[in-house]
């Protein structure tokens, strides 16, 4: 639902979006913890393993999400999101793309978003403008319409499999 087509720097919306530097990693880790999942830092300027996007997006593999101080929060919560909605049981065979589903991909939105609230510094707003401006797409135009509008299926898809939905 996204590509990381902008440059970190200049007019672009997207140089602005909230990244892991700005909020620490202690939070993120915690919160990754609930999930039996791992936040692995990597080095400045050293490539993310299990990076579907490249550059500064958080990677996925196992149950271990990969981030840098640049990397967009809103990716790292799209990238664990992906793991959360997996059984426990398929995590291991993940190595950068988690799913091919559309249904698994909305619900990955839709947990983003609501993850969001659950970060110091962050929140649901934040992250749904982070997100336009990072360049997800909508039917509706933007993540807020959709999230508020037209993410039934993907909370039903939370919420029967007891996760945060709301």
């Amino acid at each position: 639902m996204h590509s990381d087509t902008h440059s970190a720097s200049g007019d672009d919306p997207a140089s602005r979006v909230l990244r892991l530097d700005q909020i620490g990693f202690d939070a993120p880790a915690a919160l990754l913890g609930r999930f039996g999942l791992q936040l692995q830092r990597v080095a400045p300027g050293a490539p993310i393993p299990g990076s579907f996007w490249g550059e500064r997006e958080a990677g996925i593999i196992g149950s271990t999400v990969y981030a840098r101080g640049d990397t967009p929060v809103h990716s790292l919560l799209h990238e664990a999101g992906h793991l959360i909605v997996l059984p426990p049981e398929r995590r291991p065979d993940v190595h950068t793309d988690a799913t091919d589903s559309i249904e698994e991909e909305d619900a990955t939105c839709c947990l983003q978003i609501v993850l969001a609230d659950e970060l110091p510094g962050v929140g649901r707003e934040r992250l749904m403008a982070d997100m336009d401006a990072w360049g997800y797409t909508f039917r509706l135009g933007s993540a807020r319409a959709w999230f508020e509008h037209d993410a039934g299926n993907a909370r039903d898809f939370l919420k029967a499999r007891g996760l945060p939905h709301a």
